[in-house]
């Protein structure tokens, strides 16, 4: 178990990962923004995608529209949906995908 500050570190290099990874798309078509715990992905339609530090939980959450997850980290370190619905990446992958209609590499 780690404790908070742990968490938040771990919690905040792996959003800043995604940062990264998502600064070659088009800002028309996705613009990202990573502030205080809260990744928010904006689409050229408006609607967001918001990855965000829960710190009480440990986890990280995942909006976008009306679905949700939440993500805790798996005994190898990996954020894992806690329903059993796929690791972050893949799911994130999935979102971005399917609201962009093209592959979205992460």
């Amino acid at each position: 178990m780690v404790d908070d500050i742990e968490f938040a570190r771990r919690a905040d290099a792996f959003m800043e990962e995604i940062l990264e990874r998502l600064e070659d798309e088009d800002p028309d078509e996705l613009d990202t923004d990573l502030a205080m715990g809260v990744l928010s992905m904006t689409f050229a339609d408006g609607t967001k995608c918001i990855l965000n530090r829960q710190s009480a939980a440990h986890q990280i959450w995942l909006a976008q529209g009306a679905r949700a997850w939440h993500f805790a980290p798996d005994d190898a370190g990996e954020w894992q949906d806690t329903k059993g619905r796929g690791a972050l990446l893949d799911v994130l992958r999935d979102v971005l995908s399917q609201k962009l209609g093209r592959p979205v590499p992460l």
